[in-house]
Protein backbone atom coordinates (compact mmCIF):
# COMPACT_ATOMS: atom_id res chain seq x y z
CA UNK A 1 0.00 0.00 0.00
CA UNK A 2 1.27 3.36 -1.01
CA UNK A 3 0.62 5.28 2.38
CA UNK A 4 0.89 8.70 1.02
CA UNK A 5 -1.41 8.03 -1.73
CA UNK A 6 -4.05 6.81 0.39
CA UNK A 7 -4.33 9.56 2.98
CA UNK A 8 -4.66 11.59 -0.36
CA UNK A 9 -7.27 9.56 -1.44
CA UNK A 10 -9.46 9.31 1.98
CA UNK A 11 -8.86 13.32 2.76
CA UNK A 12 -10.65 13.89 -1.25
CA UNK A 13 -12.99 11.02 -0.19
CA UNK A 14 -14.10 13.01 2.60
CA UNK A 15 -14.12 16.23 0.99
CA UNK A 16 -16.41 14.87 -1.93
CA UNK A 17 -18.69 12.89 0.21
CA UNK A 18 -19.26 15.54 2.77
CA UNK A 19 -19.84 17.92 0.10
CA UNK A 20 -22.12 15.53 -1.99
CA UNK A 21 -24.45 15.19 1.06
CA UNK A 22 -24.95 19.24 0.88
CA UNK A 23 -22.97 19.79 4.28
CA UNK A 24 -19.70 21.30 5.33
CA UNK A 25 -18.81 19.96 8.66
CA UNK A 26 -18.02 16.44 10.34
CA UNK A 27 -18.30 15.00 13.67
CA UNK A 28 -16.25 11.98 14.86
CA UNK A 29 -16.24 10.12 18.15
CA UNK A 30 -12.62 10.10 19.61
CA UNK A 31 -11.90 7.67 21.75
CA UNK A 32 -8.18 7.76 22.49
CA UNK A 33 -7.86 4.61 20.33
CA UNK A 34 -5.60 4.33 17.32
CA UNK A 35 -8.81 3.75 14.24
CA UNK A 36 -10.58 6.98 15.46
CA UNK A 37 -7.35 9.25 15.65
CA UNK A 38 -6.57 8.30 11.88
CA UNK A 39 -10.30 8.86 10.94
CA UNK A 40 -9.78 12.43 13.18
CA UNK A 41 -6.53 13.09 11.39
CA UNK A 42 -8.10 12.83 7.61
CA UNK A 43 -11.04 14.64 9.00
CA UNK A 44 -8.19 17.61 9.77
CA UNK A 45 -6.58 17.77 6.59
CA UNK A 46 -10.23 17.43 4.40
CA UNK A 47 -11.95 20.21 6.63
CA UNK A 48 -9.47 22.02 8.84
CA UNK A 49 -11.76 24.40 10.13
CA UNK A 50 -14.88 21.90 10.49
CA UNK A 51 -14.25 19.09 12.16
CA UNK A 52 -15.60 18.81 15.65
CA UNK A 53 -14.42 15.94 17.68
CA UNK A 54 -16.70 14.26 20.90
CA UNK A 55 -14.69 12.17 23.54
CA UNK A 56 -17.56 10.10 25.49
CA UNK A 57 -15.78 8.37 28.50
CA UNK A 58 -18.35 5.66 29.66
CA UNK A 59 -18.71 4.87 34.11
CA UNK A 60 -15.64 2.52 33.90
CA UNK A 61 -13.48 3.76 30.74
CA UNK A 62 -9.66 4.26 31.47
CA UNK A 63 -8.55 7.29 31.70
CA UNK A 64 -5.34 6.48 30.09
CA UNK A 65 -7.70 6.71 26.77
CA UNK A 66 -9.58 9.53 27.60
CA UNK A 67 -6.31 11.46 28.34
CA UNK A 68 -5.07 10.22 25.00
CA UNK A 69 -7.84 11.20 23.65
CA UNK A 70 -7.41 14.62 24.75
CA UNK A 71 -3.84 14.84 23.46
CA UNK A 72 -4.97 13.98 19.88
CA UNK A 73 -7.77 16.80 20.21
CA UNK A 74 -4.91 19.01 20.97
CA UNK A 75 -1.84 17.60 18.52
CA UNK A 76 -4.21 18.24 15.56
CA UNK A 77 -6.02 21.57 16.96
CA UNK A 78 -9.28 20.53 16.68
CA UNK A 79 -12.66 22.04 18.41
CA UNK A 80 -13.99 19.07 20.91
CA UNK A 81 -16.08 17.87 23.45
CA UNK A 82 -16.52 16.18 26.24
CA UNK A 83 -19.44 14.25 27.48
CA UNK A 84 -19.53 11.78 29.73
CA UNK A 85 -22.09 8.68 29.49
CA UNK A 86 -22.25 8.20 33.62
CA UNK A 87 -25.59 9.68 34.10
CA UNK A 88 -27.43 8.34 30.94
CA UNK A 89 -25.41 4.08 32.12
CA UNK A 90 -26.97 4.87 35.57
CA UNK A 91 -30.53 6.00 34.02
CA UNK A 92 -30.90 3.12 31.57
CA UNK A 93 -30.14 0.81 34.57
CA UNK A 94 -32.78 2.35 36.68
CA UNK A 95 -35.65 2.27 34.06
CA UNK A 96 -34.96 -1.39 33.27
CA UNK A 97 -34.57 -1.86 36.62
CA UNK A 98 -31.56 -4.45 36.30
CA UNK A 99 -27.67 -4.21 36.52
CA UNK A 100 -25.87 -4.25 33.05
CA UNK A 101 -22.53 -5.17 32.85
CA UNK A 102 -19.93 -6.77 30.12
CA UNK A 103 -20.87 -7.21 26.91
CA UNK A 104 -24.25 -6.11 27.48
CA UNK A 105 -23.37 -2.47 29.31
CA UNK A 106 -20.48 -2.35 26.20
CA UNK A 107 -23.32 -1.99 23.64
CA UNK A 108 -25.57 0.30 25.56
CA UNK A 109 -22.37 2.93 25.74
CA UNK A 110 -21.68 1.86 21.85
CA UNK A 111 -25.28 3.33 21.40
CA UNK A 112 -25.33 6.31 23.77
CA UNK A 113 -22.48 7.14 21.82
CA UNK A 114 -23.83 7.51 18.83
CA UNK A 115 -27.16 8.96 19.86
CA UNK A 116 -24.87 12.10 21.16
CA UNK A 117 -22.97 12.09 17.80
CA UNK A 118 -26.09 12.61 16.06
CA UNK A 119 -27.63 14.53 18.18
CA UNK A 120 -24.78 16.91 17.43
CA UNK A 121 -24.68 15.97 14.25
CA UNK A 122 -28.56 17.65 13.47
CA UNK A 123 -27.83 20.74 15.75
CA UNK A 124 -24.90 21.60 14.03
CA UNK A 125 -25.56 20.56 10.28
CA UNK A 126 -23.14 18.00 10.15
CA UNK A 127 -22.40 14.56 9.36
CA UNK A 128 -20.82 11.25 11.63
CA UNK A 129 -17.91 9.98 10.44
CA UNK A 130 -17.77 6.05 11.10
CA UNK A 131 -14.04 4.58 12.85
CA UNK A 132 -14.88 1.19 12.53
CA UNK A 133 -11.73 -0.65 10.49
CA UNK A 134 -12.28 -3.93 7.77
CA UNK A 135 -10.82 -6.27 10.00
CA UNK A 136 -13.64 -4.96 12.79
CA UNK A 137 -16.48 -5.02 10.21
CA UNK A 138 -15.42 -8.54 8.73
CA UNK A 139 -15.27 -10.20 12.09
CA UNK A 140 -18.64 -8.34 13.26
CA UNK A 141 -16.98 -6.72 15.82
CA UNK A 142 -19.18 -4.02 16.45
CA UNK A 143 -22.45 -2.60 17.68
CA UNK A 144 -25.45 -2.28 15.24
CA UNK A 145 -27.06 1.15 15.68
CA UNK A 146 -23.68 2.03 17.71
CA UNK A 147 -20.11 2.28 16.23
CA UNK A 148 -21.29 0.58 13.39
CA UNK A 149 -23.50 3.34 12.62
CA UNK A 150 -22.41 6.29 10.35
CA UNK A 151 -22.52 8.35 6.89
CA UNK A 152 -19.59 7.74 6.04
CA UNK A 153 -15.93 5.61 6.68
CA UNK A 154 -13.03 6.71 5.45
CA UNK A 155 -11.20 3.11 7.08
CA UNK A 156 -14.01 0.70 6.11
CA UNK A 157 -11.65 -1.18 3.71
CA UNK A 158 -8.34 -0.62 5.70
CA UNK A 159 -6.77 -3.82 7.64
CA UNK A 160 -5.90 -3.05 11.68
CA UNK A 161 -2.68 -4.03 10.95
CA UNK A 162 -2.40 -1.64 8.00
CA UNK A 163 -4.23 0.85 10.12
CA UNK A 164 -1.17 1.00 12.27
CA UNK A 165 1.27 2.11 9.07
CA UNK A 166 -1.62 4.74 8.10
CA UNK A 167 -1.01 6.16 11.76
CA UNK A 168 2.51 6.54 11.68
CA UNK A 169 2.14 8.49 8.26
CA UNK A 170 -0.15 10.80 9.92
CA UNK A 171 2.63 11.37 12.79
CA UNK A 172 -0.60 10.18 15.69
CA UNK A 173 0.71 10.01 18.86
CA UNK A 174 3.27 7.41 19.94
CA UNK A 175 1.09 6.68 23.02
CA UNK A 176 -1.72 6.16 20.96
CA UNK A 177 0.04 3.52 18.37
CA UNK A 178 1.57 1.59 21.36
CA UNK A 179 -1.36 1.14 23.12
CA UNK A 180 -2.77 -2.36 23.01
CA UNK A 181 -6.56 -1.88 20.86
CA UNK A 182 -9.20 -1.68 22.85
CA UNK A 183 -13.24 -1.48 22.38
CA UNK A 184 -13.00 0.59 26.12
CA UNK A 185 -16.33 -1.41 27.66
CA UNK A 186 -14.15 -1.54 30.97
CA UNK A 187 -10.46 -0.43 32.29
CA UNK A 188 -8.16 -3.07 30.94
CA UNK A 189 -9.93 -4.44 28.32
CA UNK A 190 -8.22 -5.58 25.21
CA UNK A 191 -9.76 -6.58 21.72
CA UNK A 192 -6.98 -9.36 20.75
CA UNK A 193 -7.49 -10.81 24.20
CA UNK A 194 -11.53 -10.76 23.87
CA UNK A 195 -11.39 -11.91 20.15
CA UNK A 196 -8.25 -14.46 21.05
CA UNK A 197 -6.07 -14.02 18.65
CA UNK A 198 -3.37 -11.46 17.13
CA UNK A 199 -4.82 -8.43 15.11
CA UNK A 200 -1.78 -9.60 13.20
CA UNK A 201 -2.94 -13.40 12.86
CA UNK A 202 -6.07 -12.81 12.09
CA UNK A 203 -5.53 -9.88 8.94
CA UNK A 204 -2.84 -12.55 7.26
CA UNK A 205 -6.59 -15.18 7.32
CA UNK A 206 -8.54 -12.24 6.31
CA UNK A 207 -6.28 -10.90 3.43
CA UNK A 208 -5.77 -14.58 2.24
CA UNK A 209 -9.56 -14.86 2.37
CA UNK A 210 -10.27 -11.88 0.16
CA UNK A 211 -7.38 -12.82 -2.66
CA UNK A 212 -9.33 -16.35 -3.34
CA UNK A 213 -7.17 -18.52 -1.21
CA UNK A 214 -9.20 -21.62 -0.55
CA UNK A 215 -9.58 -23.20 2.86
CA UNK A 216 -7.78 -26.41 2.58
CA UNK A 217 -4.32 -24.63 1.59
CA UNK A 218 -4.70 -21.95 4.43
CA UNK A 219 -4.93 -24.93 6.65
CA UNK A 220 -1.30 -25.96 5.43
CA UNK A 221 -0.25 -22.08 5.84
CA UNK A 222 -1.93 -20.74 9.03
CA UNK A 223 -3.01 -21.53 12.51
CA UNK A 224 -5.84 -23.76 12.58
CA UNK A 225 -7.80 -22.30 15.60
CA UNK A 226 -7.37 -18.79 14.10
CA UNK A 227 -8.76 -20.03 10.78
CA UNK A 228 -11.55 -21.75 12.33
CA UNK A 229 -12.48 -18.78 14.50
CA UNK A 230 -12.04 -16.52 11.16
CA UNK A 231 -14.62 -18.75 9.18
CA UNK A 232 -16.51 -18.95 11.58
CA UNK A 233 -16.98 -15.33 12.67
CA UNK A 234 -17.34 -14.09 9.44
CA UNK A 235 -20.33 -16.86 8.81
CA UNK A 236 -22.22 -15.62 11.57
CA UNK A 237 -21.67 -12.02 12.18
CA UNK A 238 -22.56 -11.77 8.12
CA UNK A 239 -25.63 -10.12 9.62
CA UNK A 240 -23.91 -6.97 10.59
CA UNK A 241 -22.56 -6.28 7.42
CA UNK A 242 -26.34 -5.99 5.50
CA UNK A 243 -28.80 -3.59 5.80
CA UNK A 244 -32.05 -3.90 7.36
CA UNK A 245 -34.22 -6.34 5.41
CA UNK A 246 -37.33 -4.75 4.01
CA UNK A 247 -40.54 -6.94 2.93
CA UNK A 248 -41.76 -6.70 -0.74
CA UNK A 249 -45.43 -6.87 -1.53
CA UNK A 250 -45.43 -6.61 -5.25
Amino acid sequence: MDYKQTINNLVEFIKNEVESRGFKRVVVGISGGLDSAVVASLCKLALPNDTHGILMPSKTSSKIHLNDAKLLCDTLDIKSSIYSLELLQESFCKTLNKNITGIEMGNLCARLRMSILYNYAYSNEAIVIGTSNKSEIMLGYGTIYGDLAYAINPIGDIYKTDIFKLAKFLNIPKSIIDKKPSADFYEGQSDEEELGFSYAMIDEILKQLEQGIDIKTLESKTNKEALKFVCARIKSMEFKRQMPTIAKIN
